[in-house]
């Protein structure tokens, strides 16, 4: 199997230090989570940014200035920017840090239950971001919380409505009122994938590292971080993200999947030569 790729989600939009007190908000917190993650075998930490208050925002500038610190720690870093923010925002808003040009963005694939909302994200709301990545020379990373949303991207990309092969996909499972985080629900998406593609698992709350060990076994590639859990184990909670991301390492080193380096996942993934 090659080698396995750690994404890390530092912070995400809607947990909060009343739930853990290790989520970041601030500039220098978002880099003391980055580079724990990164310390502990992250390749790529995929970011959210919030005000000093922890309120989400979208703003390009906030996400520069995150971004350029974190790069500044740990310069090898691949930064995959949220374009899915918080519930409620508008596309536009949604869209800032792609004028940034990372080298990869998540594009969230169709609209879906998220708790007690609904997290919007049409098929022509698709067809803008995609267009936007084409524009941008950016990768798209494919948020799929649903067996559908798969088919979705698949359709899009075929009509050259949004980025095509190689394609990187995360399946996202367990969130409440999405698909939820059994090993049937991901075998059946990875057996839907293109010859060529990528594909890592998230799995929210307590599926996380259930989710991950079928992932690694499975020849994926792994998310884990506060975004998404905030426990280590039951009831006791991660310190930090590297906490989180060690863990998984553990996991790999029992199952035989070495890691992979910041610059061994541009290869994996096909980015762009050059770019760090």
């Amino acid at each position: 199997m090659e080698k396995l790729i750690i994404t890390a989600a530092i912070c995400g939009a809607e947990v909060t230090k009343e739930h853990n007190p290790a989520v970041p908000y601030t500039v220098e917190e978002l880099v003391r989570e980055a580079v724990s993650a990164y310390d502990a075998g992250a390749a790529v930490v995929h970011v959210h940014v919030r005000e000093d208050d922890g309120t989400p925002t979208q703003s390009k500038e906030r996400f520069r200035v995150c971004m350029d610190a974190i790069k500044a720690a740990r310069p090898d870093l691949i930064l995959l920017p949220s374009t899915g923010g918080a519930v409620g925002m508008t596309a536009e808003e949604r869209l800032q840090p792609t004028e940034l040009f990372p080298e990869m963005a998540t594009l969230d694939c169709g609209t879906c239950n998220f708790g007690d909302e609904v997290f919007e994200n049409t098929i022509p709301m698709m067809r803008d971001f995609g267009k936007r990545m084409i524009e941008n020379d950016i990768k798209p990373e494919y948020e799929c919380f649903e067996m559908g949303h798969l088919e979705t991207a698949l359709h899009l990309a075929a009509k050259g409505q949004v980025p095509g092969a190689p394609m990187q996909f995360n399946f996202v499972l367990g969130v409440p009122g999405c698909a939820s985080a059994s090993v049937e629900n991901l075998v059946w998406m990875v057996n839907r994938l293109p010859a060529g593609s990528t594909w890592t698992a998230t799995g929210i709350g307590r599926s996380e590292f259930t989710l991950a060990a079928h992932a690694i076994a499975m020849g994926g590639h792994v998310r884990v971080g506060f975004e998404d859990n905030l426990y280590l184990s039951r009831g006791v909670l991660a310190k930090s993200n590297g906490e989180l991301v060690g863990k998984v390492v553990e996991m790999a080193k029992l199952l035989g999947r070495e890691i992979a380096t910041p610059a061994e996942a541009r290869k994996i993934l096909r980015l762009k030569p050059g770019i760090v």
